[in-house]
């Protein structure tokens, strides 16, 4: 009688399926934490351009002018920051900013719907050019202003 090693073809396959059963559900996770870390990121960043807003209004006494890339180029070089960030989905996502002089509207697009920051946002359309407010298909658009 032969001693016949190894494993049969079904063995492998239900391994294999196996495996990639765990695989989907750890990438799946994955997923959730990277969405719910770019989120985390908007925040922060939203925060650090109010300060830098704030002191460039401080220092001239109204707000930059122009669209988010100006603005951004106008408070990196006049107030003394070295680089504010660009949203973590740069380019798909941008952040978005608009003022009067007087008071500014600066928004970011989070992935995630259930972020508890946007309980404490503003929402509606703010100086005719930024709507607040949920978008839909999962992202919310988290805004803030003075």
């Amino acid at each position: 009688m032969k001693n016949k090693k190894g494993f049969t073809l079904i063995e492998v396959l239900i391994v294999v399926s196996i495996i990639g059963l765990l695989a989907s559900i750890v990438l799946a996770s994955v997923s959730a934490f990277r969405s719910r870390g770019r989120d985390t990121r908007r925040l922060a960043d939203i925060r650090q351009i109010q300060g830098a807003l704030e002191f460039y209004y401080s220092t001239n006494g109204s707000f930059p002018p122009g669209t988010w890339a100006q603005a951004k180029t106008t408070l990196e070089q006049l107030s003394g920051i070295n680089k504010l960030s660009n949203d973590p989905s740069y380019p798909a996502k941008t952040y978005e900013y608009a003022t009067n002089g007087s008071t500014y509207v600066l928004k970011a697009t989070l992935d995630g719907i259930s972020n508890p920051a946007v309980n404490g946002d503003i929402d509606g359309t703010i100086l005719a050019t930024i709507n607040c407010g949920s978008q839909g298909a999962g992202e919310v658009e988290y805004c803030v202003q003075p």
